[in-house]
């Protein structure tokens, strides 16, 4: 079992954000992932660092950890070719410690640059495509490529790593979990159903299996409570929502009701780390092999020390 810190970079500066990936590193952590957004979901967030520069400033303040997006949609904000030497400028400069995560995205980040929101089978059409142009860029040389929504002409990836990046992508049901055991090297969950990773499976998906933990730390269990509800309940406005709201004043709204009690049952919350475990196992008997922690409690520091003395040994006992 590996496991891993979600790095929350709609909740804090770039400058933090990266403090937290060396303070990860120390803790004892197997890897960060950072989200690649143009907005905060929540006014009470007021952050949204570029993830590359992040991810290129942790990469130079740390040696083991691994890094990866949690997760990048690579077809409408940027366009794959960018996302292709994005990915392998940063396994060079990490020293091959950097997993490539993909997502279809979400209207709230990709509307920005004027491009509209497709449909949702436009979106898996393009993400697919998406894909084959990283690939194809990967393989080395100048390439072209006319696909139905995308195209590449004559570009070529100068700077590739010895060893390519593992390319992870994100599902949330049967068409997206084919995909990645077609195309991808694994998989990432943000909810811990079992048919996700056995659906992988039988699709002959042999790779890992990331899911993220939503947990709170702080010494009460209402701290907490509060604290995740400020900074993480437009997690429970459910996928369908999140991918069609285009700015935090959607979510705003979409949350208004949404109350701590609410947040309390899909986190683990507070100072027991029995009830954090709980929350975990889910993940791990789903199937999940790496678990990205989510700490949206108000004290980042006392998590870290919190998973050092108390979590870290049993969530890998998991495995």
């Amino acid at each position: 079992m590996k496991i891993g810190f979600k790095l929350i970079a709609e909740a804090f500066s770039p400058q933090e954000v990266v403090r937290q990936a060396v303070r990860a590193e120390e803790a004892g952590f197997d890897f960060v992932e950072v989200s690649d957004h143009y907005h905060p979901w929540l006014y009470s967030q007021q952050h949204s660092g570029f993830a590359w520069s992040m991810l290129a400033a942790a990469a130079a303040r740390t040696e083991r950890i691994g890094l990866a997006t949690g997760v990048t949609c690579p077809f409408l904000r940027y366009h794959p070719a960018i996302v292709a030497q994005a990915a392998a400028t940063t396994a060079l400069l990490s020293d091959g410690r950097f997993t490539l995560g993909l997502g279809s995205g979400e209207r709230l980040n990709e509307h920005v640059v004027g491009g509209g929101w497709p449909s949702v089978s436009v979106r898996q059409e393009m993400f697919r495509e998406a894909i084959d142009i990283i690939r194809l860029l990967w393989s080395g040389g100048y390439q072209s490529y006319e696909g139905k929504h995308l195209s590449l002409d004559d570009a070529r990836v100068f700077d590739l790593p010895a060893e390519l990046p593992p390319l992870v992508v994100a599902v949330g049901g049967e068409r997206a979990v084919e995909m990645a055991a077609e195309l991808a090297d694994g998989i990432f969950a943000t909810e811990p159903k079992p048919e996700l990773t056995e659906a992988y499976a039988k699709a002959g998906g042999t790779g890992p299996r990331y899911g993220e933990v939503p947990l709170a730390w702080a010494p009460t269990e209402q701290e907490a409570a509060e604290s995740a509800h400020r900074l993480f309940r437009f997690g429970l406005t459910g996928w369908k929502v999140q991918a069609e709201l285009p700015n935090p004043i959607n979510f705003e709204a979409a949350t208004a009701y949404i109350t701590p009690d609410h947040v309390r049952e899909m986190f683990g919350c507070g100072p027991d780390a029995a009830r954090h475990l709980q929350v975990a196992e889910q993940f791990a008997d789903a199937g999940f092999d790496h678990l990205a922690l989510i700490n949206a409690g108000p004290d980042v520091d006392g998590f870290f020390e919190f998973f050092a003395t108390e979590l870290a040994a049993p969530l890998r006992d998991l495995g």
